[in-house]
Parts: C-alpha cells; structure tokens; sequence
C-alpha cells in the first residue's frame, strides 16, 4: 500500500484516527506544549552528562559508562511526576479528548552512531510492529525528537507491510511475562542482548521506506501496527527521542484499530495506559476482555 504523511493537518482527532487505523501517518510542528516536554527532557539529559555534549559523549566514554548513565537517565525521565502533567497537555493541543484518550509513560530513547551501544537500555529496534508487543490495534504512537535529527539517526517505516503479513514470532511473546523476566534486566546487556523479543521469522524488504524528519518538538503520529524500525545510526551523534502511547476508551471498547494481520501474541499492554484528565486506569474489565481474546486468538 501507499503510505500518505499529513503535515499539521488540522482534521479532528476522530478523523485522524481513522486515517492512522488505515496506514497514514502524522507529522506536526513544534508547538509550546511539545517545546516544554523537550525542554524538560534536555535538562535532566544535560544535568546527567554534566558538561557533555549528549549528542557526542559517546565518543569520549567507555560504553559501559555510557549505558549506566542512561540506566540511571531514563527511569528518572519516565516515572517523572512532571511528565503527567505534559503529556495530557501535549494531547489536549493535538485535539484528543481527555476524558476518552489514556497514555502510557513517555520513554526516553537513545540511538547512538555506528553500532557503539545497540542492545540493552539503548536497543537498536529491529523491523516490528507494537502489536507484536500485546499492543492493542487501537493503539496510537507518538514519536519527538529531544535535539535535531537527520535522516541518518531516524526510524524508517516499511509501508508494503501495513496489510501484508510478515511471519514473525509474536506467538512466542506475553505481555505479562516479559515484564516479569525481561523489562528490568535492559541495562545489563551491553555488548549483546539476549532477552527473546519478537521478530520476524521471513526476510523482509526494507526498500521502499519512508523516513520522517521532524524539528525538536516536532511530532511523528502513527499507528502501532505499522511495521517500523531503527535506522542505522550513521550521522556522527547519539539521537535523543521521546515516545509514547495513547489509546481512545471508545476504540477499545468497540474494537476499533488497524487490522490484524500477523500478531499471535498473548497479555494486553492495557494497563499501563492512564487517563488523561485523572490519571485512573483503564477499566479492568476491558484489559481482563483483550486478554482472553488473545489466549483465544481473537483480535
């Protein structure tokens, strides 16, 4: 299929959805909620370099103490209190309701240059969708770079593959269990990572591709069933990106998404999504709902 990007289209968040469920993709500008965020993130990424450059410090540390700056960095980043309050206001001013729209925690993304750390707490992304990952299909990614990026130091999308399955070992992975055994072991691998992850199973062609190039605080919006990866890093700098995830309560509930066309997984990432005008959790009996459907096979 033909993948079309829509750079800040002013459609509402109910006709962008459906178009995302469909394959396109988003692309906004900087704007004073999303120059906040990046804002916060540069000083907490800044004060742990103390001094560094971010964006070279890898060429003047041991990889080793690269990864134990980030293994500190990153959690701080995500659990941070002041990102509940940026987030929903990054949404409010993108058109979500925030009384039907949930996000995940905002992770802190590194990719550093020519293969110097690409496992562990700054993992080179292999082709895969998030619903390989016990992601609903419902679910909407966000994506912003912290500093400049090029097309060397960004991700790549593999539109052919929105509607056509790739084999791949999704039936291997659950939710729950990854994040009993695997999730708090990332720092540990530098040099490898040997934690199983789906992947997939068949050579995929990653030609034609499409790479977006957004400014600092610009924002990248695409569906989590989109088949993407990490380009490899040849720019010279470490990219610094934030992302995370939205769902929509009424998608949920009514199954509404892009299709399913190779995810076998099992568990449901549900849980971790919070309102965006309270902070509650999503109703329990819609994440307990997706997980018997997933030990059914059921999308």
């Amino acid at each position: 299929m033909m993948t079309a990007v829509y750079s800040d289209s002013g459609v509402n968040d109910d006709a962008r959805r459906d178009l995302l469920y469909r394959g396109e993709v988003f692309v906004y500008a900087a704007s004073p909620a999303t120059s906040e965020l990046v804002g916060f993130a540069r000083e907490l990424i800044e004060e742990a370099f103390g001094g560094r450059d971010p964006e070279t410090a890898q060429h003047e540390m041991p990889v080793e103490e690269f990864a134990g700056l980030l293994a500190d960095l990153k959690p701080r980043f995500i659990h941070h209190p002041r990102c509940k309050e940026l987030l929903p206001a990054v949404l409010e001013e993108r058109g979500c309701d925030p009384e039907l729209t949930y996000f995940d925690v905002p992770r802190l993304r590194t990719s550093t240059s020519h293969a110097y750390l690409v496992s562990g707490i700054s993992y080179a992304f292999h082709p895969h969708r998030d619903c390989w990952y016990s992601a609903p299909f419902s679910q909407v990614n966000w994506w912003i770079p912290v500093y400049e990026v090029v097309a060397e130091n960004v991700m790549a999308f593999h539109p052919r593959y929105f509607d056509r399955p790739v084999r791949n070992s999704s039936r291997l992975y659950d939710y729950a269990e990854w994040n009993r055994t695997s999730r708090r072991t990332a720092a540990r691998h530098v040099r490898s990572d040997p934690r199983a992850q789906p992947r997939p199973e068949e050579p995929v062609e990653l030609e034609p591709q499409v790479r977006v190039v957004p400014e600092p605080g610009g924002t990248l919006v695409f569906s989590g069933a989109q088949l993407h990866s990490t380009v490899p890093n040849t720019s010279g700098r470490t990219r610094f990106s934030i992302d995370f995830r939205t769902v929509h309560l009424g998608d949920v509930r009514e199954h509404r998404g892009a299709p399913n066309v190779d995810a076998e997984c099992t568990g449901t990432t549900l849980r971790d999504f919070v309102r965006c005008n309270d902070l509650s959790r999503v109703p329990e009996d819609l994440a307990l709902e997706y997980e018997a459907r997933a030990l059914a096979g059921v999308s």
